[in-house]
């Protein structure tokens, strides 16, 4: 791995790596270092270099929502009266825990939320009862996710 005034420049060995642990962070660094023809040491170092550089930010378990019946997924845009308001608005958001992300914008919302509800009826309650009753929040516009078709990191 090479830095590049700021950026960093990966080789292939890197590549495999980071491949591997896309396709499963589980992956043993043994099997990786099989795989890449160097030793388990090596594998390991190069993992804590990336890991360094901040190419790597973490390993998690994803959890299937819909086992737990979370069925329905939404995407909120959300219309703030004062820009002022923004700061307040993103601190109430990380109170609801059915807000899996929340972005500032351009275009015509404020703030674009992801949210993941077990039914209509949840959304409605977690929309109208949650959300909307937010001091600053003016009005909201949600879109329904009918099905999820492309779930991916970026390309290494």
């Amino acid at each position: 791995m090479k830095v590049i005034n700021q950026n960093i420049e990966i080789d292939g060995i890197d590549k495999t790596i980071l491949r591997a642990l896309m396709r499963d962070a589980r992956t043993p660094i043994l099997a990786i270092a099989k795989e890449v023809g160097v030793s388990g040491a090596a594998i390991h170092q190069r993992l804590r270099k990336l890991e360094a550089s901040g190419i790597i930010s973490g390993s998690k378990f994803v959890i299937n929502p819909k086992v737990l019946g979370y069925t329905t997924m939404a995407f909120i845009g959300i219309y703030l009266d004062k820009a002022i308001s923004n700061p307040q608005a993103v601190k109430q958001l990380k109170k609801i825990p059915e807000v899996l992300e929340c972005h500032y914008t351009t275009g015509n919302w404020s703030i674009f939320i992801k949210i993941l509800c077990k039914d209509n009826e949840h959304l409605m309650h977690v929309l109208n009862k949650e959300i909307q009753s937010i001091p600053g929040v003016s009005r909201t516009e949600t879109f329904i996710s009918l099905a999820q078709q492309i779930d991916r990191q970026i390309e290494i």
